[in-house]
């Protein structure tokens, strides 16, 4: 797996230099508008306010601003209220999943230029107030000059700068007392890590971690860590026998091969007598669909791209990494990572049903989300909202803490009692395995009595099947009630 490929970019190393990035010439104003909508069959009033906040990577004078857009439910029920900080992955991804796929009051429907803001009733704003937050780079987050960008292209720098918004944040709404969780996706949950462990400070609540970067080492658990998303994959596209069985039922015979006959095998290595490489071959195919030739040629060993690009060899097809349940020609011309990925834009087939709340088309002319930005939440700025931000992914420094945030949330846990974890993945994704996740967490420590855990039959973004949606906002809900 390339390095980071997490919701969803990839190391793009032919890119220019992120520091040639604009920079923002003065704070935008802040934006304040009040809204109503209907979540979970509530009716809701809330507040969102687009603001700015000057941030450093640590030390030193702010040298880049970060934008968040929070939505803050003014008639509350008594009692503490949640919140919610959210952020994505990459690096160099904004919160546009989480914010218009997932949680915000309103999602985006359709493709390019039809693309629209409707209402979103599984956000989960009755329950919690949200924070949605736009790492420099990011958004309409930037360094403060040209050449400041990089300090904050790095685990830490990056983590300390986003702690600082949210600790600035709690701060300035009157929130200190309010019970208060971090909720990232990809390689948010490495950002979500980092921040627990700088941010004792914060005295968190809870950590949410939508497909944890886990990255098992040594020369058995990366391999045996994939097994079941391989074989959750297989039954997806009918390449072995359902036999009654769900997506989850595959995937748990295939954990329970893997953390037995499977790991042993590969543990034994070159003194596995022909005879139980062939039996253990032939399981394997049973379980994930491969040629049990070709995995006799593999040694047993089968990387991610052994797995998707050979499942549909036959049809000429080859699926998808963060999502295999999409597919494209083998053959297809080339393109530049991550758009090689026929996961990364792939939505199922949305059920018919009532859409309200759509908002107007531009007439300016802006893309649904500037529209959304600038238009509907008043936000006066003259920066381009970056989606995706491959500039900022190339210039990303490695090698400082990223390979240990999963054992500082578990250190950050053992001092902070009252933490807990929610973990969710999707059984189709084979960028974060669900697997090797959980793998990680175990390992690390975090303790089994103060982790939630929820598998989705999805890929690596859980919510984009509707009915996962739906109960992963419910989930959510349960997770963060007082």
């Amino acid at each position: 797996m390339l390095r980071h490929l997490l919701v969803t970019l990839a190391l793009a190393a032919s890119l220019a230099s992120a520091a040639q990035a604009q920079a923002p010439a003065a704070p935008p104003a802040a934006a304040i508008t009040t809204h109503s909508g209907l979540f979970n069959g509530q009716p809701v009033t809330y507040r969102a306010a687009v603001e700015a906040w000057r941030v450093s990577p640590g030390e030193g004078a702010a040298s880049g601003q970060i934008i968040t857009t929070s939505y803050v439910r003014t008639d509350p029920p008594a009692g503490p209220r949640p919140v919610i900080f959210l952020f994505n992955g990459g690096p160099g991804a904004s919160t546009t999943p989480l914010h218009f796929g997932a949680f915000g009051p309103k999602r985006r429907l359709g493709e390019g230029a039809a693309q629209q803001m409707v209402d979103n009733p599984d956000s989960p704003l009755d329950a919690a107030d949200l924070v949605f937050i736009d790492p420099v780079g990011t958004g309409y987050s930037r360094p403060l000059n040209p050449d400041d960008g990089q300090a904050f292209w790095t685990p830490n720098g990056d983590a300390l700068s986003v702690k600082a918004v949210i600790a600035d944040w709690l701060a300035a709404h009157g929130r200190e007392a309010s019970p208060r969780y971090v909720l990232g996706q990809s390689y948010g949950t490495t950002r979500a890590a980092l921040i627990a462990h700088h941010g004792a400070d914060l005295n968190l609540d809870g950590v949410l971690l939508f497909a944890l970067v886990a990255r098992p080492p040594g020369f058995e658990m990366p391999y045996v860590t994939s097994l079941p998303s391989f074989a959750a994959s297989a039954w997806s596209h009918g390449r072995i026998p359902r036999e009654g069985r769900s997506a989850q039922d595959v995937y748990d015979q295939a954990v329970q091969f893997a953390r037995t006959d499977y790991v042993s095998a590969l543990i034994a290595g070159a003194s596995l007598p022909p005879a139980e490489m062939a039996a253990v071959a032939q399981a394997m195919s049973a379980l994930i669909g491969l040629p049990t030739d070709l995995i006799l040629e593999k040694n047993l060993r089968l990387s991610r791209a052994d797995f998707y690009l050979n499942l549909l060899k036959d049809q000429g097809l080859r699926t998808g990494q963060l999502d295999t349940r999409a597919t494209r020609p083998l053959d297809a011309p080339a393109q530049r990572p991550p758009y090689d990925d026929p996961g990364l834009s792939y939505t199922p087939p949305r059920p018919p049903g009532e859409v309200t709340g759509a908002l107007p088309v531009s007439a300016a002319g802006l893309s649904a989300v500037e529209s959304y930005f600038k238009e509907h939440l008043g936000f006066a700025t003259a920066e381009t909202y970056e989606s995706l931000n491959l500039e900022v992914n190339a210039a990303w420094t490695w090698g400082q803490g990223e390979d240990e945030a999963n054992q500082r949330l578990a250190e950050a846990m053992a001092a902070n009692p009252r933490l807990r974890v929610f973990w969710a993945a999707g059984l189709f994704d084979l960028s974060t395995p669900a697997y090797a996740g959980r793998y990680m967490l175990d390992q690390a420590g975090v303790p089994a009595e103060r982790l939630t855990a929820a598998l989705f039959a999805s890929g690596h973004s859980v919510f984009v099947d509707p009915e996962g949606l739906t109960r992963l906002s419910a989930a959510v809900r349960s997770f963060v009630a007082p």
